[in-house]
């Protein structure tokens, strides 16, 4: 049995799948984290983040002098084999607290440049990798010099948040204003980090988009596999299916291409969920989060592969190699509720219908209560994930089962979820 360091976590997806997971393979966790309160009971239980912890230590984890010294607390009276996270915000923290006490992790100083965007895109040009034409911009005389330079339409982004939080399609202008505005006016991420407030901004690229799971151990990668992604006009991802129905030639181009892209940024272990667009002219790199996917990717590729990339995340943690040895068999696809229309969700119809569907291992809706339309992925209403064991279908037996249902409105409308 190991004794693992976890700061912080996500509360959904990985949140809720990494702690019972670190039980059943026998390890206990420490948990570092600024307030317990960040995660809300589940179904009437303790959050599993907190539950499951061996110790729950209250440290200001944005602060690395606390962090540091409260590890010097613990391996006074107990050992740390492995530190981890599945949290974007803290993964160089945890390379940090990793290299302080000599065991496994990714360089910190390769994980702060992999976590910021413009960073990994300044890294590619150099590395001769095609892509898209980009800026930063601090400012908005800068912002629309630049821009005018690019050309119009343009994706602005921020360098330094996820989940597609203000990711925007910019056609003038005006839009551009309202994008620069709404990344350089926001100080600080939803766990109370300082933003960079600056705006990158990226020519368009066209084609269907995937994304590819990989571990890299002594700097060599393996991938796990390639996820076919749906995703709407404002970039939130409606759904994913995997592995990506994609003839092999194209897959072989992808891989090589996102191998070529860890290397020149220099990332030598850990996972990896790459995202890309199938353009015209070759693969061509969205972004690289140097973490698990999100989004229950990692469901997908475990139901598929009988590989669990969180039980990788352990294995790297604690400086062990994985066995890697992935079987894929049929497919698997998470469909994601959206609402069409801003307003309160009172109940939805077609709930049984999923529980007697043989092809849907798994549904979640967290309704009732308010909802949106997507702006961003923390803007889903649930999910429906299928499974088709010996063919390729459940990405459409997601898809169908989450167009079945209605979302009943406060206001006495009766609605379908967005279509995907």
């Amino acid at each position: 049995m190991a004794t693992l360091l976890m700061v912080e976590s996500w509360v959904q997806s990985t949140g809720l799948a990494l702690p019972p997971l670190l039980r059943e393979l026998g390890h206990d966790y420490i948990l570092f984290t600024r307030d317990p309160g960040l995660y809300p009971d589940v179904d009437g239980e303790r959050h599993p983040v907190v539950r499951d912890a061996d110790e729950v230590i209250v440290v200001d984890t944005n602060d690395r002098a606390s962090m540091t010294a409260a590890v010097i607390g613990i391996v006074c009276r107990r050992r740390i084999d492995g530190v981890l996270t599945t949290c974007d915000y803290y993964l160089d923290a945890v390379a940090e607290l990793g290299r302080m006490l000599g065991l496994a992790g990714a360089s910190p100083d390769i994980m702060r440049r992999a976590v910021r965007k413009d960073a990994v895109r300044t890294v590619l040009a150099r590395a001769g990798l095609p892509g898209p034409r980009f800026a930063v911009a601090a400012t908005w005389d800068d912002a629309l010099a630049r821009a005018t330079e690019l050309g119009f339409p343009l994706v602005a982004k921020p360098v330094d948040l996820n989940s597609g939080t203000s990711v925007h399609l910019v056609d003038g202008e005006a839009a551009l204003k309202d994008a620069f505005h709404e990344v350089t006016g926001v100080e600080r991420n939803t766990r109370d980090q300082p933003l960079a407030r600056r705006l990158l901004l990226e020519e368009v690229l066209q084609g269907p988009e995937v994304s590819v799971e990989a571990v890299t151990v002594a700097g060599q990668t393996t991938i796990l596999g390639i996820t076919g992604k749906s995703v709407t006009p404002s970039f939130v991802e409606a759904g994913h299916v995997f592995p990506a129905p994609l003839p092999p030639a194209v897959a072989a181009a992808v891989t090589e291409h996102v191998r070529a892209a860890l290397a020149a940024i220099g990332y030598s272990h850990g996972l990896s969920h790459t995202e890309l667009r199938l353009t015209p002219s070759g693969p061509r790199i969205v972004e690289i989060n140097p973490r698990q996917g999100g989004g229950y990717v990692f469901d997908l590729v475990r139901t598929v592969t009988g590989v669990n990339p969180l039980a990788l995340l352990v294995d790297l943690a604690l400086g062990r190699t994985p066995a890697l040895d992935p079987h894929p068999t049929g497919t698997a696809a998470v469909a994601f509720v959206l609402s069409p229309v801003d307003g309160v969700v009172t109940g939805v119809d077609g709930r049984d219908e999923l529980d007697a569907n043989p092809s849907i291992a798994r549904w979640q809706l967290d309704v009732p209560g308010a909802v949106r339309r997507p702006r961003d992925n923390n803007d889903r209403v649930g999910h429906v994930l299928a499974v088709d064991p010996s063919g390729d279908r459940a990405g459409e037996f997601a898809a169908t089962a989450v167009g079945s249902l209605r979302l009943r409105l406060a206001d006495g409308a009766e609605v379908a979820p967005a279509s995907i």
